[in-house]
């Protein structure tokens, strides 16, 4: 069974900088493109960047372009979220989410989410 560990959240003042990491478990991990994802209180959840499995093609949300970084590491089964110029509207639960081979912006289309990890801006 596959399971996501997301770690790295915590509380930053504007301008700061968080790196989020996300620990696979279960399965082959450089068959899956993996994304990050956030949810604000009273949203949907939102797509923020996505990586291919090979690590060689990104995909950012507009808002975060320049700002956060995704990269992975397969020999370690890990995703990261570096997180840079952080904003009090980058406040959210971020979550990363495994899809079977291929990148997507939509969060349906992903087959599994770890639990979250809580990133507060102050401003």
């Amino acid at each position: 069974q596959v399971q996501l560990v997301e770690s790295g959240g915590g509380l930053v003042q504007a301008g700061g900088s968080l790196r989020l990491s996300c620990a696979y478990s279960g399965g082959t991990f450089s068959s899956y493109a993996m994304g990050w994802f956030r949810q604000a209180p009273g949203k949907e959840r939102e797509f923020v960047a996505t990586i291919t499995w090979s690590g060689d093609s990104t995909y950012y949300v507009d808002s975060v372009k320049g700002r956060f970084t995704i990269s992975r590491d397969n020999a370690k089964n890990t995703v990261y979220l570096q997180m840079n110029s952080l904003k009090p509207e980058d406040t959210a639960i971020y979550y990363c989410g495994a899809r079977l081979y291929s990148t997507s912006s939509y969060p349906d289309e992903y087959d599994y989410w770890g639990q979250g990890t809580q990133v507060t801006v102050s401003s």
